[in-house]
């Protein structure tokens, strides 16, 4: 049997980095396609790639065809697309960087992955694709009315074309829209990961509304788990998945959680709602659960220590 090929734009980050071990375990090739911008300490990605030193690394953005040609001349059999501007309140600050990188960028990828013979193609969308909808929790059967950012606009545009390059060219494609991942590696721009550092470093946290939003927080492993039942998915066409934990928790909840698992008081500093965030997300997963064997596994009480964990190995 030959050995199976996965590029994963975005490689380098913390889902990417995190999906790229489990397929190089499995004995996958792997190839990651990552610009290294500066959103966060590109650092952080570089050390990402030194733990995958088997990986085939391709530098370049997503919105310059000839670096996306170059990444794809080798020929994949499974493409997940990770790469994009992530965040829902950058988004509202820098719209049209989020549009072209989201946008173009994605159509880039599809027109690389259909001239390549790509034989399953993964695109990473978002629980904010849901937006002011009144079914919960949201199954992917849900209507897509009113998002609530830019950020959030650009991911319905990507399952959109993918949905478009499916129908024209047959590329079977599987999107999974992520609930709020967090885990060792977390992006540093992330609430979890900033109100434990904040916490560690003896500095307010900054709490946005009155603590009642919820998340459905799902554990990095879980979502890789998710990644790699859709990489086997066999229904040709395109389909949605969530990937979420099914479980919600709120911001009070998550900021008690970190002190829990810290053993810090955090110091609060309270602000009014932030545009263009959603008062909650909670995933139906039992789409996932029936079609690709998705399983989540670790549940917020045990993930806050396991990150809470992982942090104090790395923190400077």
């Amino acid at each position: 049997m030959s050995r199976r090929s996965i590029l994963i734009t975005g490689g380098a980050g913390f889902v990417g980095s995190h999906a790229a071990s489990l397929f190089l375990r499995e004995g996958w090739k792997v190839g990651v396609l990552d610009d290294f911008n500066g959103f966060y300490d590109p650092q952080v990605k570089r050390r990402n790639m030194a733990g995958l030193a088997e990986a085939e690394l391709f530098e370049g953005d997503i919105c310059d065809p000839e670096a996306v040609a170059r990444a794809f001349a080798p020929g994949w059999d499974v493409v997940l697309h990770l790469a994009a501007r992530a965040g829902v309140r950058p988004s509202i600050e820098q719209p049209s960087l989020y549009a072209r990188t989201n946008v173009l960028g994605t159509v880039n990828v599809l027109d690389a992955a259909v001239r390549g013979g790509t034989g399953k193609f993964l695109f990473a969308s978002s629980s904010s694709v849901y937006g002011a909808t009144d079914e919960v929790p949201f199954r992917e059967s849900a209507a897509l009315r009113r998002t609530y950012s830019p950020y959030a606009a650009t991911k319905v545009a990507g399952e959109q074309l993918c949905s478009a390059y499916s129908h024209l060219h047959g590329l079977p494609v599987v999107v999974l829209r992520f609930f709020t991942v967090y885990g060792p590696g977390q992006r540093p721009d992330l609430a979890i990961h900033k109100f434990t550092r904040a916490i560690h470093e003896g500095r307010p946290i900054t709490q946005y509304g009155d603590g009642t939003s919820r998340r459905d927080y799902t554990y990095v492993d879980d979502v890789v788990q998710g990644i790699r039942g859709a990489a086997d998915y066999g229904r040709a066409g395109f389909d949605i998945f969530n990937i979420g934990e099914s479980e919600t928790t709120s911001l009070r909840e998550l900021i008690a959680a970190i002190e829990n698992a810290t053993g810090e008081k955090a110091v609060i500093d309270r602000q009014p709602d932030q545009p263009g965030d959603m008062p909650a997300t909670w995933a139906d997963i039992s789409k996932a659960r029936l079609l690709l064997g998705y399983k989540p596994r670790t549940k917020i009480a045990e993930g806050i220590p396991k990150f809470v964990e992982w942090f104090r190995s790395t923190a400077a």
